[in-house]
C-alpha cells in the first residue's frame, strides 16, 4: 500500500482543502452569512461625505489559514452591479487588497473569489469586504449576502 500512496502523491494528486466560515465581527455569532443593502452615503451640505456607510463588513480570523475565499450573492430581485473590494488585515495594522471589481450578479446568483493565499510571515486578524462606492451610485438600494471562508 505504501508505494501506491507515494505514487499518487508524486503524481500531483492533492488532498481536498477544508474550509471554515469566519465569524462576522459584530454580527450574529450563529450565522456566518451577513445580509446587507447598499446604502446611500450621508452627504453634508458642502458635498462632503458625512458619517459612516454600511459598506464594510469585517470577519474575524481567529487562527492561521492557508488561504481565504470570499462569497458574494445577490439578494435583490433585479440584476445589479456590486462594487466590491476585499482586504486582508494584519496584526501590525497594515492591509493587503485582494481585489477591487464591479461584480454584476443576477438575482440570487452567487460568486466566489479566491482562494487568496495567506501572506507568509504576516498574521491575518481580519478579512474586510467592502460593497458600495461613491463612484457607483447605481448600486444603492440593492441587497446582497456576504461570507468569508478560511481554508487549509
Amino acid at each position: 500500500m505504501l508505494p501506491c500512496a507515494l505514487t499518487l502523491a508524486s503524481a500531483g494528486l492533492a488532498r481536498a482543502e477544508t474550509c471554515s466560515f469566519l465569524r462576522p465581527i459584530g454580527g450574529d455569532s450563529q450565522n456566518p452569512v451577513v445580509t446587507k443593502r447598499v446604502e446611500r452615503p450621508r452627504v453634508a451640505p458642502l458635498g462632503m461625505l458625512l458619517g459612516r456607510t454600511n459598506w464594510n463588513t469585517d470577519f474575524a480570523v481567529e487562527r492561521d489559514f492557508a488561504s481565504y475565499r470570499i462569497n458574494l450573492q445577490s439578494a435583490s430581485s433585479e440584476p445589479a452591479v456590486f462594487p466590491t473590494a476585499a482586504f486582508l488585515r494584519f496584526t501590525d495594522n497594515t492591509n493587503l487588497r485582494l481585489f477591487d471589481d464591479n461584480v454584476t450578479l443576477e438575482p440570487e446568483e452567487r460568486r466566489s473569489f479566491g482562494p487568496f493565499p495567506a501572506v507568509p510571515g504576516r498574521r491575518t486578524n481580519q478579512v474586510n469586504v467592502r460593497v458600495g462606492a461613491t463612484t457607483m451610485p447605481g448600486s444603492i438600494g440593492f441587497s446582497y449576502r456576504v461570507s468569508v471562508e478560511g481554508c487549509d
